[in-house]
């Protein structure tokens, strides 16, 4: 790596020190005539032609002639300011095109990882594959996904997974092309639309666009149990301007949630929201908060074996910081912050990370 970027730098001086050369070279050489006034004169030829043929009356001639005459009079004496070349000049622009790549290389290597092996993408692909996928992260998941999807186009259900992997990656376009895909192979599955619909959502950013209300509604007709479709399509009744019926909706829809599950508190938050009332505080069962704190130990047990994971100890920390678990996320915060010190994005989310809220 440093290699390139010394030849960069040596092809840089070089190029600015051949261009510098030729404009010398083309300031030294004598000046061509100046050829305004032989324009000018071309003219004032043009005009006589079009008046001998008809296309030009006598006083019009005469005014195109006369502001023609007074240009070239004008061109005539103008005085000259021919393009000279300074020196000083000339050695302060190769100066600047040689410190650009030399301070360009200075700021990477304070900076940068110039002693990082390569990593081909083929490579960390292969390593992916052979890795637990509950130990990949959400991207490298769906690279494996999309890699498998290829080999076998005819999967709606890898599509599936590729649908919800690419939605973990943030990634709204790639998740509705490959729920687009699912569907297409497998148009009667209820739960295959549902994942089009929230892709789709998600892509319009929470808004409800005519093809996800289509999702839906297909999703209902093959599982009127559905959920996720029910809630929106009655949320597009309230937004359409019947509340009273939306609401009505999501309070049927909720008397069919179990209690635990963790869709109930959203829907009870919804409802209060659209009634105008304050919602009560989410509350966790003690299944629950073991199944949050299982997942926690997961993440730090995971980030211990591999722990090149910038967004799982932001993760991590922020997990503490909700649990008011305070001593382990001041653990993590420290290993973190000593391990990406030299990135300051990954830090400030750190620090963000750390100053969540705890539960109530």
């Amino acid at each position: 790596m440093i290699l390139f970027w010394v030849a960069a730098g040596v092809l840089s001086a070089a190029a600015a020190g051949l261009i510098l050369s030729r404009a010398a070279r083309a300031a030294s050489v004598s000046e061509d005539p100046d050829p305004t006034p032989v324009l000018y004169r071309r003219q004032l030829a043009e005009i006589d032609e079009l008046a001998e043929r008809g296309l030009m009356g006598e006083a019009e001639r005469k005014s195109a002639h006369a502001e023609a005459g007074r240009r070239l009079l004008a061109a005539a004496e103008a005085e000259k300011s021919p393009w000279r070349v300074e020196p000083k000049a000339r050695i302060g622009v190769l100066a600047a095109v040689i410190a650009a790549p030399a301070l360009a290389l200075g700021i990477y290597l304070a900076l940068g990882a110039p002693g990082m092996a390569d990593q081909p993408f083929a490579a960390r692909m292969k390593a992916w594959q052979k890795t637990n996928p509950a130990e990949l992260s959400a991207s490298e998941l769906a690279a494996v996904l999309k890699k498998l999807t290829a080999e076998r186009p005819n999967d709606a259900e890898g599509f599936r997974y590729l649908t919800l992997a690419e939605g973990a990656a943030q990634n709204p376009a790639e998740a509705v092309r490959a729920a687009r895909r699912a569907v297409k192979l497998a148009p009667d599955r209820a739960e295959l639309w549902e994942a089009l619909g929230e892709a789709l959502v998600v892509e319009d950013q929470g808004k409800l666009s005519d093809e996800a209300l289509m999702a839906f509604r297909e999703t209902v007709k093959r599982n009127p149990k559905a959920v996720v479709a029910r809630f929106h399509l009655a949320r597009a009744r309230i937004e359409a301007g019947d509340k009273a019926g939306g609401l009505a909706e999501w309070k049927s829809l909720l008397g069919e949630l179990p209690a635990d599950d963790p869709r109930h508190e959203a829907l009870v938050q919804a409802i209060a929201e659209k009634e105008g009332q304050a919602a009560p505080p989410p509350a966790f069962s003690g299944g629950q908060m073991q199944m949050i704190r299982g997942m926690v130990s997961g993440l730090a047990q995971r980030l211990k074996t591999n722990p090149d994971d910038p967004q799982g100890w932001v993760r991590l920390v922020r997990a503490y910081s909700v649990l008011g678990e305070t001593a382990q996320r001041d653990a993590a915060l420290k290993a973190a912050r000593a391990r990406y010190a030299s990135q300051p994005d990954i830090l400030q989310q750190l620090d963000a990370a750390a100053k969540a809220e705890p539960m109530k």
